[in-house]
């Protein structure tokens, strides 16, 4: 940092009394930047803003579950869908439903359901930011989803 304002390294500066060339930052010994008023700042703490609006500055906990509650309830339609067929047949056909396909059925709602129990378990923002980045099959994931239909 000068005066405010962020260097770049591998871009030229200048101050009221000189310009200083891209190769800056080698060029110049720390003694040289620290007489030239040149500053060393800490990048700011890495955030993740789907979680947080700036580090350390959470979004509000209530509204993230209800859209991520959303996504898991779009997850379960968009499962269900690919055997909606067999509904529609039973309906107009009265054709039985394969018993694997209503056990899958079943177990989409009974994962969607668990995966929404953990989201709204979650006490704050970095514990459902924590929940949702675990690893799927790994101990605090969320329920999995069951294995597609073959």
């Amino acid at each position: 940092m000068l005066d405010g304002r962020q260097l770049r390294v591998g871009r030229p500066f200048k101050t009221a009394t000189a310009s200083y060339s891209q190769m800056w930052v080698t060029a110049l010994s720390d003694d040289e930047k620290t007489a030239i008023g040149i500053t060393y700042e800490a990048d700011p703490a890495p955030f993740d803003s789907q979680y947080y609006f700036s580090a350390g500055n959470p979004r509000d906990v209530a509204d993230l579950k209800t859209g991520i509650i959303q996504k898991q309830k779009d997850a379960a339609t968009s499962l269900l869908s690919k055997s909606d067929w067999y509904v529609t047949r039973k309906s107009e056909k009265d054709t039985a439903i394969p018993s694997k396909v209503t056990t899958y059925r079943d177990a989409v709602r009974t994962a969607c359901a668990a995966r929404e129990t953990e989201i709204n378990a979650a006490s704050d923002t970095a514990a459902l930011e924590t929940l949702m980045k675990k690893t799927p099959g790994t101990s605090g994931a969320l329920t999995q989803w069951p294995e597609p239909l073959s």
